[in-house]
């Protein structure tokens, strides 16, 4: 018969044991904690400029207003317009993003005064002709991909986790992310893309983060860099306004039309 000293020890080690986390379900943990600290934002508008730089340096702008409308149960709803330059004046594209089903999306093309339905073997396309695919710029919603913790390291000298995320989707353009989320506030500060043959395809970083309504973390700056073609993209945001009284009404395809 075992003392009783080793009897116990042998217990507690079991127990420990029994509540020790997989990788995968600490993964989920931290996925599900970044959703939850952003619930609630009700809707929001803001103001961005995004800058599209060639394999040669050169740089084109265009202006856009985002609209985003939270969705209780479901992925967001959202509406960005193009205003400038000329020739994408009037572009708008309308997105209802899903947790577990495929997402709407819809582009209004001014020139051809018709709304083109985005399909879902088409997400991994560019967006507008930037670094950013359709499925980048829809909410990221925790059912989407399967998680797991990878570690735990510092980046800009900030603690961070990070864990791997593999998208459910067959259509997807990526076989899995991994992704650098801040320990203290749980936001997003980097992710590195891997396309469908599992090569370094992109990283976006998240810059300049500002706080609203004492909860709500949004970056101001946010860079996609294309490892595989050389070309960049960075959206930078500006006049963010919380709570505006926005609802379904202002998202759907009439307004697509109407967008100016």
């Amino acid at each position: 018969m075992k003392p009783l000293i080793f009897v116990s020890l042998s217990l507690v080690f079991i127990s420990l044991t029994s509540f020790a986390q997989t990788p995968e379900e600490k993964g989920l943990e931290i996925a599900q904690e970044v959703s939850r600290r952003d619930d609630g934002f009700h809707d929001f508008t803001a103001e961005l400029t995004m800058v599209l730089k060639n394999k040669q340096g050169e740089e084109s702008t265009r202006i856009i207003r985002n609209s985003t409308l939270e969705v209780p149960g479901d992925g967001d709803k959202s509406l960005i317009i193009f205003d400038n330059p000329k020739d994408v004046k009037g572009t708008a594209f309308l997105s209802f993003t899903h947790k577990v089903k495929n997402d709407d999306q819809w582009l209004f093309l001014p020139a051809l005064k018709r709304v083109k339905r985005i399909s879902s073997s088409n997400k991994s396309g560019s967006f507008m002709g930037s670094e950013f695919a359709y499925e980048d710029i829809t909410s990221q919603e925790v059912e989407k991909f399967t998680y797991r913790w990878l570690r735990d390291e510092k980046i800009g000298g900030k603690p961070a986790f990070v864990i791997e995320r593999d998208p459910v989707d067959p259509n997807s353009g990526y076989t899995r992310q991994e992704v650098w989320y801040d320990q203290k506030e749980y936001i997003p500060l980097k992710i590195v893309f891997y396309d469908r043959k599992n090569a370094l395809l992109k990283t976006l970083t998240y810059l300049e983060y500002k706080q609203y309504l004492g909860q709500y973390w949004r970056a101001d700056r946010m860079e996609m860099i294309n490892h595989q073609t050389e070309k960049s993209s960075v959206l930078n945001w500006k006049n963010y306004q919380f709570k505006t009284g926005l609802s379904d009404q202002d998202f759907n395809k009439n307004s697509l039309k109407r967008a100016r």
